[in-house]
């Protein structure tokens, strides 16, 4: 049997990708690598360590491996395109056949999340050029954020931002695990990259969606880069503060309005929004 392991297996997308790969193929044949390995023992799995700077320890994490999917690091841009880099190199040495990357959407220039999508770019390129079986997914933008943000949405009686009127491909992590689950697990995927992303929205469409949820009224209020930016920038910090801003730039220009390649990576639809929020506050 294969053996696949998952990268960052103690992180949100990580472990939801760890327990749907589990699912297909058996805890036996996962291994999670977490940078903390303790962090990521209640998965049931076999956890190895998975510092992405440290390339020896990566080197004998995958060893008995065929397959790893690389989350996509946290780091500067300028870091973690190395950082990716000694994955790749320790599943090439380590033997592996096969390497799935979670890579993101966006507007690769003239936005302050350009770099952090250009770093992406660049490790897709080595992922292709690795010499091992690929899949890349690209992903879209979590959901989930907006609805853990609920309380101060009410507070706040709006949705404030600059993406204006443009669409968003959202999506979920739990889709999004299903999704490379079977990229990983199936050969017909390989050597495909593929947008990872459920019904594109606007801003004012995701707002209804919350109002219909939650019994809120909240409404959308546009705003321009500037201002988005440094409203970010006082709650968050100016680094964060200009990334956030980035990726709604990105949105008002269309950077995340992309075709969606989900049905084709998983064989059933994405989840459509409606279903989702209905779920989410259905009885347990």
């Amino acid at each position: 049997m294969t053996k696949i392991a998952v990268t960052a297996a103690s992180g949100q997308l990580g472990s939801e990708i760890a327990k749907a790969t589990a699912e297909i193929v058996g805890k036996e044949n996962v291994v999670g690598l977490a940078r903390t390995p303790s962090k990521a023992e209640s998965l049931g799995i076999e956890i190895r360590p998975g510092d992405y700077a440290l390339r020896s320890d990566l080197e004998n994490s995958l060893q008995g491996v065929d397959s790893v999917l690389l989350v996509s690091g946290m780091d500067a841009p300028d870091k973690r395109i190395g950082q990716h880099r000694n994955v790749i190199e320790a599943a090439k040495t380590a033997g592996l056949k096969k390497i799935v990357y979670t890579s993101i959407q966006g507007a690769e220039k003239d936005t302050a999340f350009s770099p952090v999508v250009q770093s992406n770019r660049q490790t897709e390129q080595d992922v292709r050029d690795s010499g091992l079986d690929w899949v890349i997914g690209r992903n879209g933008i979590y959901i989930e954020p907006d609805v853990d943000y609920i309380e101060t949405y009410k507070e706040r009686g709006e949705i404030a931002n600059c993406a204006g009127d443009g669409l968003c491909g959202y999506t979920t992590r739990g889709e999004l695990a299903y999704a490379y689950a079977r990229m990983l697990t199936q050969s017909q995927h390989n050597g495909q990259t593929y947008n990872l992303h459920g019904e594109a929205i606007t801003q004012q469409q995701l707002a209804d969606y919350l109002n219909t949820a939650f019994g809120t009224d909240l409404k959308y209020r546009k705003m321009s880069v500037a201002e988005y930016r440094e409203d970010r920038a006082a709650e968050l910090g100016e680094f964060i503060g200009n990334i956030i801003a980035g990726i709604y730039e990105g949105i008002r220009n269309g950077a995340l309005n992309n075709e969606s390649h989900f049905e084709k990576a998983t064989g059933r639809p994405h989840q459509s929004w409606d279903q989702y929020f209905r779920r989410l506050v259905q009885p347990k």
